[in-house]
């Protein structure tokens, strides 16, 4: 059955609204996570922290990864809920983002939810109270515990998307040009369009570029120059997009690239490659790290007997991972498994033009 389809960001706005209706905050956004890296790709942010205090809340957590509650030491931890407050052993005072970020808003604490589903997080909730409320209380940190599974679930599920076009897609590579304070210097034409597709809500009137952008660029200047971090999101319209960032010294006035340059972040934008897009749909499956395994190896087209050889697991246990795999993909099949991902998932549909530059067929133009 055909319908509107169900995004992402539509998800995140769902569980906010949900949580906030039963845990009430004074600002509260939602975002969206790549798994591999934890960068921000996208979330609804019209509830959120006003822009002023994002380029300091992103260094504190991409760049110096500071804090009880940095999204990363959350994700060593058992529990997807976690109080500021309480991390700090009530000596909130002491964490540099209670007072660079929490504590300049007039917030007195913040409750973070990670959306986990098995080992990989693909949100962020936040909410915050700000001082004179009702502080958050075991019951309020419950509910949102709840909440986390079927939201991260919600959201992975979103990302499985069917994979016709609906139109011509750019075929370059875009290109932004940042400077040491993350403002924009340089932005292509294709990188405006492909940052104007990033699942993102802001307040009226709304930003010129997505948050991603600045999550990015802090990430890398937290590493030495040259350095390349990478992250994925998946546009409105559907598309994988790789972000890459780096940093390197400009030219000096005179062109010759010496030491007295300037210092820029460049991030390129580009729709991503079948390998890439590969891992991201195994992830959302929600396979299991032996049933991934497994699925690799028959989409290299691998029998039962290779696969139980490669793996150093018997035959049985390589059918009984199949049949897992093949229930979480909705399949039934070794071909069908295959067509899912080569014909749905943006990987080539060789030998049957017209394609784009990402393997996708271009809409119009259905056998």
């Amino acid at each position: 059955m055909r319908g509107a389809r169900t995004t992402g960001l539509d998800v995140l706005k769902a569980a906010g609204t949900a949580l906030t209706a039963s845990v009430p905050a004074d600002i509260w956004c939602a975002v969206m996570l790549d798994p591999a890296t934890f960068l921000d790709t996208g979330g609804q942010h019209e509830h959120g922290f006003p822009q002023r205090v994002m380029p300091r809340l992103f260094e504190i957590e991409h760049t110096e990864q500071t804090g009880v509650d940095n999204i990363r030491a959350m994700a060593r931890r058992a529990g997807p809920a976690s109080l500021l407050s309480r991390s700090t052993g009530e000596h909130i005072e002491d964490s540099v983002y209670y007072r660079d970020i929490l504590r300049p808003e007039g917030l007195a604490d913040e409750l973070r939810v990670l959306l986990r589903d098995g080992p990989r997080t693909w949100g962020l909730l936040v909410l915050c109270r700000a001082e004179g409320s009702r502080p958050f209380s075991d019951a309020d940190v419950e509910v949102a515990a709840a909440i986390s599974s079927p939201a991260a679930l919600a959201l992975r599920r979103s990302l499985l998307l069917a994979g016709i076009d609906r139109g011509d897609v750019p075929d370059a590579p875009g290109l932004v040009v940042l400077d040491d304070d993350l403002r924009i210097r340089l932005c292509t034409s294709t990188a405006d369009h492909w940052l104007g597709l990033i699942q993102e809500a802001h307040p009226a009137p709304g930003r010129a570029y997505p948050l991603c952008l600045e999550a990015i660029g802090s990430k890398a200047r937290a590493c030495a120059p040259g350095t390349q971090v990478s992250s994925r999101a998946l546009s409105g319209s559907g598309h994988w997009i790789t972000l890459n960032a780096w940093r390197e010294e400009a030219g000096g006035p005179d062109g010759s690239g010496g030491s007295g340059g300037e210092t820029l972040t460049y991030v390129s934008l580009n729709l991503s490659r079948p390998g890439e897009l590969a891992a991201i749909v195994l992830d959302a499956y929600g396979l299991s790290p032996r049933e991934r395994d497994v699925a690799q190896q028959v989409l290299l087209g691998r029998s039962t007997t290779e696969v139980a050889a490669t793996l150093h697991i018997t035959e049985y246990t390589v059918q009984d991972h199949l049949r897992k795999v093949f229930d979480k993909a909705g399949v039934r099949s070794r071909r069908e498994l295959t067509a899912e991902l080569f014909l749905r998932y943006y990987l080539p549909y060789l030998d049957r033009p017209p394609l784009t530059m990402d393997g996708r067929m271009r809409g119009g133009n259905r056998g």
